[in-house]
């Protein structure tokens, strides 16, 4: 059998695996209409199976060595990965959202290659699918983009889009903050990131070294320092014990055109206003259930690659992280909005993103033991991951029926509890909650607080 090794960084996702966190991306889609399984399997298999050579691989780790190695899957079967299941009973969103969440809370069969769909009839009058793809296989702002490449952008009457159409892969992504040319910065962080692990545990012992470790570039420094040295988030509500069940609930879709409005009017980003909305709605939980609210970070991936850029068939991992602190501690909605934007702009400027990626990459080929403390120092300063993909502004078809909505949950790593997905489609935002059910057992109320913040800020800006 055939191997080729495994990116240092799709290693490190590899490795992350727990019992309490997969390290899985889990995406849904859901129709006004029925899809046929026949039609889907076939767009399924031309479209994912025949142009994304990693769907057709078993991922095999080194053990105590660290790394790990794709093997081609000889007796791939297609059959394996798509699964046909009927909603129960009334098949309605809260009926999904249990599903969504089961599903999520299930590990994948390592025996095969590292991806699942599912086929849910009796979502309403239509149907819903569920797609999971470990994150060894790429990140989540690929997979969206692999989403893409098995739609269709015809219109209302069927017909096809023009010749001269951008691929649809061009509209969807986190879009790349960092300035300037990008490889320098990834240098820079793959530097730092190396002699942090190949400090290994006297590190974390002893992290004053980082200064001596990382001083070859300020900004790096700064930036790696940052990713050390931030506090701990204190137990919370929403960040304690975890359990092995998630649970997920999302919002009622919100109107772009609104929000882009208020994101005009106070001189900001849709980004912006939407991450205001989500610390707003979770500084009011915590109010209710710890009694006061406190500052919390959350891990925000954004996108490495250069703008446009097609998915690679190798696709892989290629993105940074960055710690961003969710004012949820101002209830004022405009304040709040400018501390957001605020965070936001610094972050935009900073190195972060690069030498985070560096330290995925450097964590990929280290000692388990090493890792593992790595994975627990870094995702103790968070609460939350929190993403925003701007998608499609058009419509878009999968296997001839129009897609109604979509929401994509990156995984949470360590002793990160919650997920949030910002995903905005054809004119429309959703907002979802992917959590730990023993820490949030009824995330709907949670969903629920999003819209009213932004409401808050809409009367505020009259």
């Amino acid at each position: 059998m055939t191997r080729r090794p495994m990116s240092n960084a799709d290693a490190a996702w590899l490795h992350m695996d727990r019992p309490t966190n997969r390290m899985i991306i889990n995406a849904v889609l859901w129709f006004d209409e029925p899809l046929e399984r026949d039609t889907l399997r076939e767009i399924l298999a031309e479209r994912l199976v025949a142009r994304f050579p990693p769907f057709c691989r078993i991922a095999v780790e080194h053990g105590a060595l660290g790394g790990a190695d794709w093997l081609e899957d000889q007796d791939f079967d297609l059959d394996r990965h798509l699964h046909h299941v009927a909603l129960p009973a009334p098949g309605d969103q809260i009926t999904l959202q249990e599903l969504v969440g089961d599903l999520a809370s299930t590990p994948l069969d390592r025996d095969k290659p590292l991806w699942d769909a599912y086929l849910v009839d009796g979502y309403a009058d239509g149907s819903a699918l569920v797609l999971r793809m470990h994150h060894c296989i790429a990140d989540g702002i690929a997979l969206a983009r692999v989403m893409l490449s098995l739609t269709d952008a015809a219109d209302a009457s069927g017909d096809p889009p023009p010749r001269d159409a951008a691929p649809l892969w061009g509209r969807v992504g986190v879009p790349n903050v960092l300035p300037g040319p990008l490889a320098p910065l990834v240098r820079g962080g793959l530097g730092a990131a190396g002699a942090l692990v190949h400090e290994g545990a006297e590190l974390l012992v002893h992290p004053r070294r980082v200064g001596a470790l990382a001083s070859e570039t300020v900004a790096d420094a700064q930036a790696l320092g940052k990713l050390l040295f931030a506090p701990f988030d204190h137990k919370s509500a929403i960040h304690g014990e975890l359990g092995p069940v998630q649970h997920v609930a999302w919002t009622e879709p919100f109107d772009l055109a609104q929000i882009k409005a208020l994101a005009h009017a106070h001189g900001v980003t849709i980004n912006d206003v939407l991450v205001s909305a989500v610390a707003g709605a979770l500084g009011r939980h915590l109010a209710q259930a710890d009694g006061a609210p406190q500052e919390i970070h959350a891990l925000v991936p954004f996108n490495l690659r250069p703008a446009g850029e097609p998915p690679s068939p190798e696709l892989g991992n290629h993105f940074g992280l960055v710690l961003l602190g969710l004012p949820a501690t101002i209830f004022a909605p405009v304040e709040r909005l400018e501390a957001v934007h605020e965070r936001m702009n610094a972050i935009k400027h900073s190195r972060e993103g690069a030498v985070s990626y560096g330290v995925l990459g450097a964590m990929g080929v280290a000692p388990p033991a090493v890792e593992d403390r790595l994975i627990d120092l870094f995702s103790a300063k968070a609460s939350l991951v929190l993403t925003n993909v701007p998608g499609p502004r058009e419509p878009l078809r999968l296997a001839g029926v129009p897609i109604a909505g979509v929401l994509v949950w990156a995984p949470c790593a360590g002793a990160i509890s919650m997920s949030v997905s910002i995903f905005s489609y054809n004119g429309a935002v959703s907002v979802g909650f992917l959590v730990d059910a023993g820490l949030v057992p009824d995330p709907d109320r949670l969903a629920a607080r999003v819209g009213p913040q932004l409401d808050a800020l809409a009367a505020a800006t009259l």
